[in-house]
């Protein structure tokens, strides 16, 4: 291969049954109820008014933007941060009209982008509750105002749709903006000398550099990520001034630098703390930007809070952010299951974040914890009918405890349609509409296919690849590489942890040297035609924590491939809590086409339900042991839960000898 020669990939088209019904759902329902929701012109169908994500009676996303434009009177409604719901609307429609075209929702989202550009200032400048009701405000209160964070998901959409559609409005608004926030923002004597209290608006302004090669935008992003934490008095001072009581969150300014992940320059950080989203929309920034600069120290400290999450403070399902209070993260193995927040928004920036470090580092490790979220912590988020959706993500529930208990009421048993604090829904649906852009990465001549999602591939130089296989039911994949040119190069496959005990690779039928790095296999590619076949172990796995983790000592989790399983009250006895498997289990699996939109179920009989036989019904006995009764116990992948009746979920399972 031609040294100067760098292999690309031009289109990708998701093939898998798994996902094309998703995607299609998205496509089909999901972008239209969303429009409806951020019109108002939908049912706030809420379930638990106390949960996680709050209630509200409409949106007024949409409407904030008209009366921004001049199309409407009256005053701004929700959040600060409202119009990031039809921003992050607008990006799942550009990734959608790339694999389902549909001439209405592009009108709708054109119609989206004229609207926006007419509410946006002559400087650049777009938050409509600035703008509309406290316009002497503006970059007056970083620490709560969401004013970056709000057009960072603008800049993020505008580019999503100019690379889909080619709409030049769509990215001009963006540049704008970008521009607005440079004249405003930097080390230069006149400018502000500090940052969002939410961070976004840093990988925002790295998807705009890729996007147009301002290196303005690039350098932009790298000041906000190097001058956090380094002047602890920047948003003290800005309270005063406007008015020390003046705040939109009154709970938001006395929490401290820690829970902003702003206490210290990111190059001194050494675990991942405060607010989840933000810890994981600036550590994607900081990724991105490190890995376009060659920046050795801040991939370094992307490194470190990337492997402090997912070694110390990730649950088993790629839920990341242990408590309500703040939606934050906690400390190290501190991972209760029955007041886990694990917000959607949480697992899909986690999902952001790992793609970075992955394109940083080709390493199977990366490659886990994407699969990890999209098939169980992320994808959690979403209910199988694409229009409900959770905000928290617990691995323990109980109807009884969410409603009378306090400290769990954020927990719903059932997926609400939207919520007063819209965050979550459109995170989900842009997640999955853009799945196509996390199958592959490629680097020179090396592409390295991380996902088992079924799909045709086309790359420069005549390159193509179809992968084949029903996974995530089963581990057989099959790869078609056609290579017309007869071009050299390598293709890398990544060995999931979960089956690196066990796997068989054949290229042409021939069995071929496993020896992997960083858990990916090699093969060198030249000829026209190469077929590749991968068995993968999809036995059934027994996941024990770090004895670190009090929460889940004695206890396991069951997981077949990627996917994680829960117990739940509809199939199973209740408590569920009672339920103690046997120190060998075995599970039958099955496949059900007809469950919950068709999915594979494991049960066992290894199983034994601890009941009490004292009938005076005392709360404590004396030396009595309980007596335990050979059971059947029935599970069901985690994803799925909640969708029919409300009833109790475990992920983690007692295990002990009987």
């Amino acid at each position: 291969m031609d040294e100067l020669t760098k292999l690309s990939l031009n289109n990708v088209q998701i093939t898998s049954n798994f996902w094309k019904r998703y995607r299609d759902l998205i496509a089909k329902d999901s972008v239209s109820f969303q429009w409806d929701m951020i019109n108002d012109k939908g049912k706030m169908d809420v379930t638990n008014a106390a949960a996680a994500g709050g209630a509200a009676d409409h949106s007024g996303a949409i409407e904030n933007l008209k009366i921004a434009a001049g199309r409407s009177k009256g005053h701004h409604f929700g959040f600060p941060f409202q119009d990031t719901d039809v921003y992050k609307w607008l990006e799942t429609v550009s990734y959608v009209l790339k694999y389902h075209f549909d001439q209405k929702m592009k009108d709708e989202a054109d119609w989206t982008v004229d609207l926006i550009a007419d509410a946006q200032d002559d400087d650049g400048y777009l938050s409509t509750y600035f703008q509309i009701d406290a316009p002497e405000r503006k970059f007056k209160r970083l620490q709560q105002s969401h004013e970056l964070y709000s057009m960072g998901h603008y800049i993020e959409a505008g580019v999503a749709y100019y690379e889909s559609t080619g709409n030049q409005k769509a990215l001009d608004i963006a540049e704008k903006m970008a521009d607005c926030i440079n004249n405003h923002f930097g080390p230069e004597d006149g400018k502000i000398h500090g940052y969002d209290g939410h961070p976004e608006i840093e990988l925002a302004l790295s998807k705009l550099y890729e996007a147009t090669k301002n290196k303005e935008y690039l350098n932009l992003a790298k000041y906000f990520i190097t001058e956090r934490g380094r002047d602890l008095d920047f948003f003290d001072r800005q309270n005063k001034a406007d008015g020390i009581d003046n705040d939109f969150f009154p709970e938001l300014r006395t929490l401290g630098e820690r829970y902003y992940f702003a206490d210290k320059p990111i190059t001194e950080q050494k675990d991942a703390h405060g607010h989840a989203v933000r810890v994981l929309y600036f550590c994607t920034g900081l990724a991105h930007v490190a890995r376009i600069e060659h920046d050795e120290k801040l991939l370094k400290s992307a490194n470190t809070i990337w492997n402090d999450i997912v070694k110390k403070q990730m649950y088993i399902t790629g839920n990341v952010g242990q408590t309500p209070a703040g939606e934050a993260f906690t400390y190290d193995y501190d991972l209760p299951n029955d007041t886990d927040y694990g917000e959607t928004c949480a697992s899909v920036s986690m999902a952001f974040f790992t793609k970075q470090m992955l394109a940083n580092d080709f390493a199977g490790k990366y490659g886990d914890v994407i699969e990890k979220e999209i098939f169980n912590g992320a994808l959690s988020g979403i209910a199988l009918d694409g229009k409900h959706y959770f905000y928290a993500n617990p691995l323990e529930a109980d109807p009884l405890a969410s409603k009378l208990n306090p400290e769990k009421k954020h927990i719903s048993l059932r997926r609400s349609s939207w919520f007063a604090c819209a965050c979550c829904p459109a995170n989900i649906t842009r997640l999955i509409a853009s799945l196509d852009q996390y199958l592959y990465e490629v680097h020179d001549d090396v592409i390295l296919s991380h996902q088992f999602v079924a799909n045709d591939a086309q790359f420069n130089d005549g390159v193509e690849i179809k992968q084949r296989g029903n996974f995530p039911w089963d581990g057989n994949i099959n790869y078609e590489i056609e290579n017309p040119n007869l071009t050299h190069f390598t293709f890398g496959i990544r060995i999931p942890a979960w089956s690196l005990d066990k796997y068989v690779v054949k290229v042409n039928g021939k069995g071929v040297d496993t020896n992997l790095e960083n858990d990916i296999l090699y093969l060198p590619i030249s000829d026209k035609a190469t077929e590749i076949t991968l068995e993968l172990n999809m036995g059934v796995h027994l996941v024990r924590a770090n004895a670190k983790v009090r929460t889940d000592v004695m206890k396991v989790a069951v997981q077949r491939g990627p996917i994680v399983y829960c117990v739940e009250g509809v199939d199973n006895q209740e408590p569920l809590w009672n339920y103690v498997l046997g120190q060998n289990p075995s599970f039958n699996y099955r496949y059900q086409s007809s469950l919950l939109n068709g999915v594979g179920t494991l049960s066992t009989d290894d199983v034994y339900y601890l009941e009490d036989e004292d009938n005076d019904g005392n709360l404590y006995t004396f030396d009595k042991p309980k007596t335990a009764q050979k059971s059947r116990l029935t599970l069901i992948p985690y994803y799925a839960w909640a969708n029919r009746d409300e009833k109790q979920m475990n992920v983690w399972i007692q295990q002990a000898e009987i």
